[in-house]
């Protein structure tokens, strides 16, 4: 069973940078999509950042040229840095693992969840 500790959130002022950190633990973390979603209060949790077991990537339109996602299979971690934050990038950040095949899309596990506040 694959688990998930999300780490780097905290409290920034607009236009600082944080970046995010998941770990895995598990064998066959590289065969995984691995995603960031977060969560505002009184909001659904949205994606904001996925990338494939082969390294594609894709972004929510909110983020694009300001959040880069990356994976390093060797460590079992996918990360998130974050540049040029906003106050309405503030939310819950939770990591997920998804197993997609030919057949079916299975989200495997979540992340505890790390709070990041976008605040001057």
């Amino acid at each position: 069973q694959v688990q998930l500790v999300e780490s780097g959130g905290g409290f920034v002022q607009p236009g600082g940078s944080l970046r995010l950190s998941c770990a895995a633990s598990g064998s066959i973390f590289s065969s995984y999509a691995m995603g960031w979603y977060r969560q505002a209060p009184g909001k659904q949790r949205e994606l904001v950042a996925r990338i494939l077991s082969g390294g594609s990537t894709n972004y929510a339109d909110s983020v694009k040229g300001r959040f880069t996602i990356s994976r390093d299979n060797a460590k079992n971690t996918v990360a998130l840095q974050m540049n040029s934050l906003k106050p309405e990038d503030t939310a819950v950040y939770y990591c997920n693992a998804r197993l997609i095949n030919l057949f079916s899309i299975t989200d495997v596990a979540w992340g505890q969840g790390t709070q990041v506040t976008v605040s001057s």
